[in-house]
């Protein structure tokens, strides 16, 4: 699904020299790689603070710690997404609560969200899935008409560019109150393990997060605030920042190759190519998800694995359905549009070492199935 190997080869000189960089002067925990790559991602995506952590998921929750969210407040979050973002919900003793997507851009639902609100509500947490910014527009005028806090899951959509109605254009995570990203290994930005970072404009919250990450201290043994120990370490700080002036260049190989596919599949009746809403750098493509409809998707996905072709379905089970989450609020009749997605969708190779040989094997097997 995602060639690092043939990514490492182009970059492996900078990369290792700045690794090398770490071992050498041990500075291994909060060192200048650090403090390097966080200045430098700063000035990339135009927000005035970025605090490294551990991982995405971590993220997340030091984002919702933060903002000072208290146990039975409720969170409206997607339906349709990884774990890591109900998961911390609860873990906070948080109330999720889940609303449906749109069919076309598989992001939160805005009318759902409406309808979600309640006297309890505090928070709106949308994930930019699979690449493609929500609609943060409706989403903030939301937050701002109920005193919402808006907390964007950036994870999947890092570089993305939101456009508003009057053509301004800012990067995915740097709208809301505070953002979550991954620095995971497949995240379009990513590093050689584990990692994260939250992003904010509001100093007040930051230096409550960076305490936060540090086990609650600004001064050593000085315990201020309940925190965590979340740290992202020096040497994937070096690896990001070896691969963070790529990152504009990745995000176009990764569009250029989703129009490859769109070609190849534009005359499919059976094959619902990705929707992009509004401007074509909105969407990044951490993943390629068509909708396959009247056909055998578990058996497409069985079928291209047969042929040397790796293929993923992200999400085969609803939030909502999950053991761990299972809520007598919901009704499934809430839910219509993820419930058909996940019967529906699959994910094809996406990466930035896709070649055009690639492409025409990968699309012509999918045609082949799709069509017997």
């Amino acid at each position: 699904m995602v060639d690092l190997k043939s990514q490492y080869a182009r970059i492996k000189d900078v990369v290792n020299e700045s690794i090398q960089e770490v071992l050498e002067t041990t500075a291994f925990v909060n060192g200048p790689k650090v403090h390097e790559f966080q200045k430098n991602l700063e000035q990339y995506l135009n927000v005035k603070h970025v605090i490294p952590c551990a991982n995405g998921t971590d993220a997340l929750q030091i984002a919702m710690m933060g903002l000072g969210l208290k146990p039975g407040d409720e969170v409206i979050t997607t339906d349709f997404t990884f774990a890591a973002t109900v998961e911390v919900i609860a873990l906070l003793q948080l109330t999720p609560v889940l609303v449906d997507v749109e069919p076309d851009t598989f992001n939160i639902d805005v009318e759902a969200i409406k309808k979600a609100i309640t006297p309890k509500t505090k928070a709106i947490v949308p994930v930019h899935l699979f690449g493609q910014c929500a609609n943060m527009e409706a989403i903030m005028e939301i937050a701002k008409s109920n005193n919402l806090f808006v907390i964007e899951d950036s994870a999947q959509a890092i570089g993305a560019n939101y456009t508003y109605s009057n053509g301004t254009k800012v990067k995915a995570g740097t709208i809301g109150d505070v953002a979550a990203t991954s620095f995971f290994p497949s995240k379009n930005l990513g590093c050689y393990g584990d990692g994260g970072a939250i992003f904010t404009n509001n100093d007040e919250l930051a230096h409550t997060i960076r305490g936060i990450v540090n086990h609650g201290m600004y001064e050593r043994y000085h315990h201020d605030v309940v925190g965590v120990n979340s740290r992202l370490d020096a040497i994937q700080a070096a690896v990001l920042g070896a691969k963070l002036p790529n990152l504009n260049a990745y995000n176009k190989a990764r569009i250029e190759a989703a129009k490859k596919y769109d070609a190849a599949f534009k005359d499919e009746k059976h094959i619902v190519i990705p929707f992009r809403s509004g401007a074509e750098d909105n969407h990044v493509f951490h993943q390629y998800t068509l909708r396959v409809t009247g056909v055998d998707r578990d058996g497409l996905a069985k079928f291209l694995n047969e042929n040397d072709i790796p293929c993923g379905v992200y999400y085969p089970i609803p939030l909502h359905n999950q053991k761990a989450y299972l809520d007598e609020r919901y009704n499934e009749a809430d839910f219509k549009v993820t419930n058909q997605l996940v019967k529906e969708v699959i994910s094809l190779p996406m990466h930035t070492e896709l070649d055009d040989d690639q492409i025409e094997y990968i699309t012509t097997k999918v045609k082949e199935f799709i069509n017997a």
